[in-house]
């Protein structure tokens, strides 16, 4: 299986799962981890501006990493599977939680 395939398949259990989890429109907490750096910051800081999102950040012991954590009302699992696929796409280096 690719990487493809396999992204895939688990943004499919993602949307099952959070479709029998919560009722929709809901708050929902993205976590994301990036090489410290203001430009991934302001990158996912991008993705969710004018959406209300309260995004909070904070640096690894080291500082060698920062995590953003993005609180966000969203309309239904695929609109959160499309913020996913966005910052995945566009910020380079980052992890999703």
């Amino acid at each position: 299986m690719n990487d493809a395939s396999k992204s895939e398949e688990f943004y499919k259990k993602l949307k099952v799962q959070l479709a029998d989890t919560a009722l929709w429109p809901t708050a929902y907490l993205y976590k994301f981890i990036v090489p410290t750096d203001s430009d991934k910051v302001n990158q996912i800081e991008g993705i969710f501006d004018n959406l209300g999102a309260v995004i909070t950040t904070k640096q690894s012991k080291n500082g060698k990493y920062t995590s953003v954590s993005v609180n966000v009302r969203m309309k239904n699992p695929d609109h959160v599977i499309i913020k996913y696929k966005e910052v995945a796409e566009k910020v380079e280096g980052v992890i999703s939680l």
